[in-house]
């Protein structure tokens, strides 16, 4: 697909109003609406890991009000049932001997997806969800399908430390932790909060810019920016935080959507911004705060100071 580089700026610049829309309102939560955003961009999913009451949620369901596009959100449950996520069985279908799922408003369908309390699930549900995640693809019976799926957010009280959570947890690559809002901005929490409106965002983009940026992103040339990328797995490898060969080929991914959201066609020093949200746990990231501050002094985006 041959990008127009006019209408990716258009699409760019509607993305980004989206997220400006979104957040107006939130304390300490920009963050949330930015990086999931940029996953949508960049075809990764987001965890939101914090306390309850602390606007995960919130924040999640305003950044995909104004992204647009059909939302699947469930919170799931010890006693959620595959069919809740995937749909119920075709009866019609089963009484001529075939296994087959309808899967009509349900997750495989869905454009968008935020699940609550995503690692409640049970094995069977963490299983099909694995390969959605992974590779757009559903299969159950005799169904099998391509989801349209381009980002999934999942929020949770806490990472799991159980080894088969933990293998699921990591198919979300980017992480934001939210904590109780700090002393210095109470007032504004208090402010905002009080007159907070219920009512749904209109959407600010639609899909087809969404899609027009990833391909943007996809076909950025990264050989100029490889070289800070490398230097930030360096320094963060110096500083003891160690990140998989996985995650650390897909931090190209996050800076080539970066570049594209800001509607660069090449990615800069300024997009290098999303590395540390890719790092796994709170404490890692708050020592890769420390490790790339002299590089992420170039970034551009708002995330990094309301995250910090």
């Amino acid at each position: 697909m041959v990008v127009d580089n006019e209408a990716v700026a258009g699409a760019a610049l509607r993305l980004r109003a989206g997220i400006q829309a979104a957040s107006a309102g939130l304390v300490e939560r920009e963050a949330v609406v930015e990086l999931l955003m940029l996953c949508a961009v960049a075809r990764e999913h987001l965890l939101v890991i914090g306390p309850p009451g602390t606007a995960k949620s919130l924040a999640i369901r305003r950044a995909t009000q104004v992204l647009g596009g059909r939302l699947f959100e469930y919170m799931l449950g010890r006693f959620t049932e595959p069919p809740e996520l995937f749909g119920p069985i075709d009866l019609n279908r089963l009484r001529e001997g075939a296994f087959e799922t309808r899967t009509e408003g349900m997750l495989p369908e869905a454009d968008i997806a935020f699940l609550d309390e995503v690692f409640a699930g049970s094995t069977a549900i963490l299983n099909s969800l694995l390969t959605l995640l992974n590779e757009r693809r559903f299969k159950r019976g005799h169904t099998a399908m391509i989801s349209p799926l381009r980002v999934c957010a999942g929020a949770s009280n806490s990472l799991p430390e159980q080894g088969e959570l933990a293998a699921f947890a990591d198919r979300f690559l980017v992480r934001v932790f939210a904590r109780p809002i700090s002393d210095s901005r109470l007032e504004e929490l208090l402010a905002e909060g009080w007159g907070a409106s219920t009512s749904a965002l209109t959407p600010l983009s639609s899909l087809a810019d969404l899609d027009l940026v990833t391909a943007a992103a996809a076909q950025a040339d990264l050989g100029p920016i490889r070289p800070a990328i490398a230097e930030a797995v360096r320094a963060l490898r110096a500083a003891g935080v160690h990140l998989s060969d996985r995650r650390v080929v897909k931090l190209q991914g996050l800076v080539a959507a970066a570049g594209a959201l800001a509607g660069r066609q090449t990615p800069t020093d300024a997009d290098l911004w999303p590395l540390v949200y890719a790092v796994p746990d709170e404490e890692s990231q708050a020592v890769a705060r420390e490790a790339l501050r002299p590089l992420l002094s170039r970034a551009e985006s708002g995330s990094l100071p309301v995250a910090a």
